[in-house]
């Protein structure tokens, strides 16, 4: 499991929303079960380097800033910076994310299968141009 640092390959080309294409993020209100889902995915085979631990305060300072231009110049037609501040509420509240590389179908649902051994907040998969609920 690695440490998360936003890059721009994680962000949408116009605004510069959070919009990490071809992953997953999922939220946990408790700490614990983020990491022991991160380490039971390894453990099932996801490479060590497509699961990214992502505390709460990585998303106040990283994420939750990316929505400060994504309805500049006009409104934004998606929905990412409303999925950036359901992530910040959540964030806020002490939740803890985890970022998994999701590139089909057949990988969300084996994070997925995963994740929903433990109470989970929110999941979302990043496709080009949806974004999906898990």
């Amino acid at each position: 499991m690695q440490n998360f640092t936003l890059d721009s390959s994680m962000t949408a080309a116009i605004g510069g929303a959070f919009y990490p294409t071809g992953h997953s993020f999922i939220m946990f209100p408790e700490a614990g079960d983020a990491r022991a889902v991160g380490r039971k995915l390894e453990e099932n085979g996801v490479p060590t380097d497509a699961v990214y631990l992502v505390p709460p305060e990585i998303v106040l300072s990283q994420i939750t800033p990316t929505t400060s231009d994504a309805d500049n110049p006009l409104p934004s037609a998606g929905t990412e910076g409303a999925v950036v501040r359901a992530y910040t509420k959540l964030a806020r509240e002490g939740h803890t994310g985890l970022m998994v590389r999701t590139e089909d179908e057949e990988d969300a649902e084996r994070v997925m299968e995963v994740v929903r051994t433990v109470p989970y907040s929110i999941a979302q998969r990043y496709r080009m141009l949806v974004i999906e609920d898990l």
